[in-house]
């Protein structure tokens, strides 16, 4: 993956966050993990991508952030059910920036969210990630992208 192409989904990071009351977001140094053990924080949204790349794009967070999110934006509803869709939403908008990017053909699947330990995160296992670390007000989150073309 080029750092042209990592750059996208860093941008899409940022813009999300721009969006919020506290637009203060830093992201990390990118580095690659081994896909044997798929790293995530208590909630994870899954986005499945097809066509001139193949693979997954998820976004993870502790439940402190999201519901510090839903709060930034305006939501005063922090339940379970607001946090999952929530949590789905950035990983589906930062998808949706790279698309915007790489055109129609790079197509993205409804995000899938899970809560705890995602044992529904099947990255192939000849492939590495990207982890993208993301710091918001006093959290840590990150955008996990495992692609091949």
């Amino acid at each position: 993956m080029s750092e042209q192409t990592l750059q996208v989904f860093i941008n899409g990071v940022v813009n999300y966050f721009q969006h919020t009351s506290d637009k203060e977001v830093k992201v990390g140094t990118p580095y690659l993990i081994e896909n044997s053990a798929p790293s995530a924080f208590d909630y994870t949204g899954i986005i499945g991508v097809s066509g001139p790349y193949r693979g997954t794009v998820y976004f993870t967070a502790p439940k402190a952030l999201l519901t510090h999110l839903l709060l930034a934006l305006g939501e005063k509803d922090t339940s379970i059910d607001n946090i999952l869709d929530l949590v789905g939403e950035v990983a589906n908008t930062i998808s949706g920036n790279a698309r915007s990017e790489f055109g129609q053909e790079f197509m993205i699947s409804v995000p899938v969210v899970v809560e705890g330990a995602p044992s529904g995160i099947h990255l192939p296992k000849h492939l590495r990630s990207y982890v993208i670390p993301v710091y918001w007000k006093a959290y840590s989150a990150a955008v996990v992208i495992c692609l091949e073309n």
